[in-house]
Protein backbone atom coordinates (compact mmCIF):
# COMPACT_ATOMS: atom_id res chain seq x y z
CA UNK A 1 0.00 0.00 0.00
CA UNK A 2 1.41 3.28 -1.18
CA UNK A 3 0.11 6.34 0.62
CA UNK A 4 1.64 10.06 0.49
CA UNK A 5 1.46 12.51 3.01
CA UNK A 6 1.09 16.72 1.95
CA UNK A 7 1.48 18.05 5.83
CA UNK A 8 1.12 21.49 3.43
CA UNK A 9 -1.97 20.72 1.64
CA UNK A 10 -4.02 21.96 4.81
CA UNK A 11 -6.22 19.08 5.02
CA UNK A 12 -5.75 17.13 7.44
CA UNK A 13 -3.95 14.00 7.84
CA UNK A 14 -6.51 11.64 8.81
CA UNK A 15 -8.37 12.41 6.06
CA UNK A 16 -5.42 12.03 3.31
CA UNK A 17 -4.93 8.76 4.23
CA UNK A 18 -9.04 8.35 4.14
CA UNK A 19 -9.26 9.26 0.71
CA UNK A 20 -5.90 7.43 -0.56
CA UNK A 21 -6.81 4.17 0.82
CA UNK A 22 -10.62 4.52 -0.23
CA UNK A 23 -9.50 5.79 -3.71
CA UNK A 24 -7.01 2.13 -3.82
CA UNK A 25 -10.04 -0.21 -2.78
CA UNK A 26 -12.43 1.28 -4.85
CA UNK A 27 -9.90 1.07 -7.36
CA UNK A 28 -8.65 -2.24 -7.24
CA UNK A 29 -5.31 -1.76 -6.11
CA UNK A 30 -6.16 -3.17 -2.37
CA UNK A 31 -8.15 -6.49 -2.92
CA UNK A 32 -11.01 -7.89 -0.72
CA UNK A 33 -9.31 -9.89 1.57
CA UNK A 34 -6.03 -7.70 1.50
CA UNK A 35 -4.47 -6.89 5.25
CA UNK A 36 -3.44 -3.38 5.92
CA UNK A 37 -0.53 -2.45 7.66
CA UNK A 38 -0.67 -2.19 11.96
CA UNK A 39 -1.98 1.40 12.93
CA UNK A 40 1.89 1.10 14.06
CA UNK A 41 3.90 0.14 11.49
CA UNK A 42 1.59 2.76 9.34
CA UNK A 43 2.61 5.53 11.40
CA UNK A 44 6.13 4.92 11.80
CA UNK A 45 6.45 4.40 7.86
CA UNK A 46 3.94 8.01 7.71
CA UNK A 47 5.72 9.48 10.28
CA UNK A 48 3.06 10.47 11.92
CA UNK A 49 1.28 9.81 15.52
CA UNK A 50 -0.22 6.43 15.98
CA UNK A 51 -3.85 7.73 16.85
CA UNK A 52 -4.11 9.66 13.18
CA UNK A 53 -3.81 6.56 11.54
CA UNK A 54 -6.09 4.87 14.63
CA UNK A 55 -8.74 7.58 13.49
CA UNK A 56 -8.50 6.62 9.67
CA UNK A 57 -8.95 3.20 9.87
CA UNK A 58 -11.89 3.12 12.32
CA UNK A 59 -13.78 5.18 9.97
CA UNK A 60 -12.74 3.78 6.87
CA UNK A 61 -14.00 0.22 9.21
CA UNK A 62 -17.25 2.63 10.06
CA UNK A 63 -17.86 2.89 6.32
CA UNK A 64 -17.60 -0.73 5.56
CA UNK A 65 -14.51 -0.58 3.62
CA UNK A 66 -12.34 -2.28 6.01
CA UNK A 67 -13.18 -5.13 8.75
CA UNK A 68 -11.51 -5.88 11.76
CA UNK A 69 -10.67 -9.24 12.46
CA UNK A 70 -9.81 -9.82 16.29
CA UNK A 71 -6.22 -10.81 16.86
CA UNK A 72 -5.59 -10.80 13.43
CA UNK A 73 -5.44 -7.43 11.86
CA UNK A 74 -7.33 -4.96 9.53
CA UNK A 75 -8.58 -6.23 6.22
CA UNK A 76 -10.05 -4.64 2.87
CA UNK A 77 -14.04 -5.81 3.35
CA UNK A 78 -16.33 -7.20 0.62
CA UNK A 79 -18.04 -4.60 -1.18
CA UNK A 80 -21.55 -4.83 -2.73
CA UNK A 81 -21.06 -3.43 -6.33
CA UNK A 82 -24.05 -1.15 -6.06
CA UNK A 83 -21.82 0.30 -2.71
CA UNK A 84 -18.68 0.39 -4.58
CA UNK A 85 -20.30 1.74 -7.55
CA UNK A 86 -21.90 4.88 -5.51
CA UNK A 87 -18.58 5.25 -3.40
CA UNK A 88 -16.84 6.11 -7.20
CA UNK A 89 -19.63 8.25 -8.47
CA UNK A 90 -19.42 10.20 -4.76
CA UNK A 91 -15.07 10.07 -4.97
CA UNK A 92 -15.54 11.90 -9.03
CA UNK A 93 -18.80 14.28 -7.85
CA UNK A 94 -16.10 15.54 -5.31
CA UNK A 95 -13.20 15.79 -7.91
CA UNK A 96 -15.75 17.55 -10.17
CA UNK A 97 -17.01 19.90 -8.04
CA UNK A 98 -13.35 21.25 -7.11
CA UNK A 99 -12.71 21.34 -10.57
CA UNK A 100 -16.00 23.38 -11.44
CA UNK A 101 -15.96 25.82 -8.88
CA UNK A 102 -12.07 26.19 -9.53
CA UNK A 103 -13.26 27.22 -13.48
CA UNK A 104 -16.27 29.53 -12.32
CA UNK A 105 -13.66 31.10 -9.93
CA UNK A 106 -11.18 31.50 -12.80
CA UNK A 107 -13.92 32.91 -15.53
CA UNK A 108 -14.18 29.93 -17.72
CA UNK A 109 -16.93 29.39 -19.21
CA UNK A 110 -18.93 26.55 -18.97
CA UNK A 111 -18.72 24.65 -22.97
CA UNK A 112 -14.32 25.62 -22.58
CA UNK A 113 -14.33 23.72 -19.32
CA UNK A 114 -16.50 20.87 -20.61
CA UNK A 115 -13.78 20.51 -23.77
CA UNK A 116 -11.27 20.42 -21.36
CA UNK A 117 -12.35 17.85 -19.89
CA UNK A 118 -13.49 15.81 -22.60
CA UNK A 119 -10.09 16.54 -24.25
CA UNK A 120 -8.03 15.52 -20.54
CA UNK A 121 -10.46 12.29 -20.54
CA UNK A 122 -9.60 11.04 -24.21
CA UNK A 123 -6.16 11.52 -23.39
CA UNK A 124 -5.43 9.94 -20.36
CA UNK A 125 -7.97 6.82 -21.12
CA UNK A 126 -6.16 6.64 -24.79
CA UNK A 127 -2.95 5.67 -22.10
CA UNK A 128 -4.20 4.18 -20.05
CA UNK A 129 -5.28 1.64 -23.31
CA UNK A 130 -1.63 2.04 -24.44
CA UNK A 131 -0.45 0.86 -20.86
CA UNK A 132 -2.63 -1.89 -20.42
CA UNK A 133 -1.54 -3.05 -24.09
CA UNK A 134 2.51 -3.12 -23.70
Amino acid sequence: MLLQIDHHSGQPIFRQVIDQIRRQVMAGQLRQGEQLPSVRDLALQLRVNPMTISKAYGLLEMEGLLERRRGVGLFVAAIAKDKAGRTKADMLEEALTQAVVTAIQLGIPEDKTRDLLTRLYQKYNSRMRRQENE
